[in-house]
C-alpha cells in the first residue's frame, strides 16, 4: 500500500488529524491496535479549550457538538468551607466547552464513515521503520496477515504507550518525568451534577472535584492513596468521603447513584523532546502527559494536531516546510506552558503530605486569589486555554 501519512492511533488526535487531512485532499491511512469499540469505550476527560472547540468545527464535526456541549462561564474552587468562583469570561474573555471525550471520538468516527477513511482496527506487530532520512515503511499484521505501507510520513498519535515514541532511538530523545504521590479515586454517575459549574476542592483530606459530562451524567473524583484499588473504595465509602470534602450546601445537594464507571488514575507529568525525529512526528500522550487537573490532556493533543496538520497542509500544497522544520519548538512551547499550570494547580489542590508548611502555603495563596483579580485573571487565562503562537 502506498499513502501520504500514515497516522498511528484512531484516539481523537489521530482521528482529527485525519479528518483535517482528508479535508485537504491529503491521503491518509489511520492504524489502531484495538478495536472500533475499545476506542470508543475509553472514558477520558471532557472539558475542552476554545481552540480544540475551533478545531472541531475546521473539521467539519462540530454539529452535535454545538447543540449538545455545555458552556461554562467560570468554574469554583472551595476551600475552608468557602466557594471562589473564577470568572473565565469576565477575566479571560473566554469559556471553557463541557464535551465528554468519548463523544468527540464517536462523532470523529462518523465523519470518517461517512468519508471512507482507510481506517484499519485490530492492527498488531505496529512497526516503523527507514523514518531517519528514507522513505518511511510502516509494518503491521491483521487477521494474521502481514502488511507494509511505503508513506512520505509518520504521525505517531498513539498514547503513552504506543510503538512511536518507541522507535526512537533512546539517545535522540529527551524524557521529563514528575509522578505525584497520589492518584485519583472516580465515579461517573447518571445523575445531575452537584453545580452548575466544575468544582474543584482543597480539603484538609485530600482534593475533590464535581465535573459533569452533560446535565445528567456527573463525574466525581477524590485523592486517594497510590496503593489504593477501585476494591477498597466501597460505594458508600467513595460517596461519604466526597461530601466531607465539600462545603456543607454542596455536600447537601450531592444527588448518588449507581456508579456506571469506578476507576483509579495515577497522576504525573512527561515530555520527550524533540516531538520530531526525521519524518516521523509525535502528537498528543505520545509526546507528554499532565495530570487531569488543569484539563489540558486532550486540548493539548488538539494544539499539536493544529500545528502537525498546517505543516503538512503547506507541504503538499506549497511545498514549504517551515512548518515542518518548527512543528516541534511550536508545539513545545504550548506543551511546557500546560505541564506548568497543570503542576501548579496541582500542587495547591491537593494534600501533599502531613506536614504544616504546605497547607499554609496552599491557603495564602488561595487567599491571594480571592482578593486580587490580577491573580484570577492569570489563572483564568491558563484556564479557559492560552494563544496558539504562529
Amino acid at each position: 500500500m502506498r499513502t501520504q501519512v500514515c497516522i498511528i492511533g484512531a484516539g481523537p488526535a489521530g482521528l482529527l488529524l485525519a479528518l483535517l487531512l482528508r479535508r485537504e485532499n491529503i491521503d491518509c491511512i489511520v492504524l489502531e491496535r484495538r478495536t472500533a469499540d475499545y476506542v470508543l469505550g475509553r472514558i477520558r476527560a471532557g472539558v475542552l479549550e476554545r481552540v480544540t472547540v475551533d478545531l472541531l468545527r475546521r473539521a467539519g464535526c462540530a454539529g452535535r457538538l454545538d447543540r449538545e456541549a455545555l458552556v461554562h462561564e467560570g468554574f469554583e474552587i472551595a476551600h475552608g468551607g468557602r466557594r471562589l468562583r473564577i470568572d473565565l469570561k469576565d477575566l479571560a474573555g473566554h469559556t471553557v466547552t463541557v464535551y465528554g471525550q468519548t463523544e468527540i471520538t464517536r462523532d470523529l468516527m462518523e465523519a470518517h464513515h461517512a468519508q471512507g477513511t482507510n481506517i484499519v482496527y485490530e492492527a498488531v506487530d505496529v512497526s516503523l521503520h527507514d523514518f531517519d532520512g528514507r522513505p518511511p515503511r510502516v509494518r503491521y499484521r491483521r487477521g494474521g496477515v502481514g502488511h507494509e505501507i511505503a508513506c512520505d510520513f509518520i504521525a505517531g498519535c498513539d498514547g503513552a504507550h504506543g510503538v512511536s515514541r518507541e522507535s526512537i532511538p533512546a539517545a535522540a530523545l529527551a524524557t521529563f518525568e514528575r509522578r505525584y504521590p497520589f492518584g485519583w479515586m472516580g465515579v461517573l454517575t447518571d445523575t445531575p451534577p452537584v453545580a452548575d459549574e466544575i468544582v474543584y476542592a482543597n480539603h484538609a483530606r485530600g482534593f475533590a472535584l464535581c465535573s459533569m459530562r452533560s446535565r445528567s451524567r456527573s463525574r466525581y473524583y477524590v485523592q486517594c492513596a497510590l496503593t489504593d484499588t477501585v476494591d477498597d473504595w466501597a460505594d458508600a465509602r467513595f460517596w461519604d468521603e466526597l461530601r466531607r470534602r465539600l462545603p456543607t450546601d454542596l455536600a447537601d445537594g450531592l444527588v448518588i447513584g449507581p456508579p456506571i464507571e469506578k476507576s483509579i488514575a495515577a497522576l504525573r507529568s512527561f515530555v520527550a523532546e524533540p516531538m520530531r525525529f526525521g519524518a516521523l512526528f509525535l502528537a498528543g500522550d505520545a509526546a507528554h502527559i499532565v495530570p487531569p487537573t488543569g484539563a489540558k490532556g486532550l486540548n493539548l493533543a488538539a494544539s499539536d494536531v493544529h500545528y502537525l496538520s498546517r505543516a503538512l497542509i503547506a507541504h503538499y500544497r506549497n511545498r514549504d516546510d517551515g512548518g515542518l522544520e518548527t512543528y516541534s519548538a511550536r508545539a513545545l512551547a504550548r506543551v511546557w506552558k500546560a505541564v506548568r499550570f497543570s503542576w501548579s494547580l496541582t500542587n495547591l489542590l491537593h494534600r501533599l503530605g502531613d506536614d504544616d508548611f504546605t497547607p499554609r502555603v496552599q491557603q495564602a495563596e488561595l487567599d491571594y486569589l480571592e482578593r486580587s483579580r490580577n491573580a484570577r485573571a492569570a489563572l483564568a487565562e491558563n484556564y479557559a486555554g492560552l494563544p496558539l503562537e504562529d
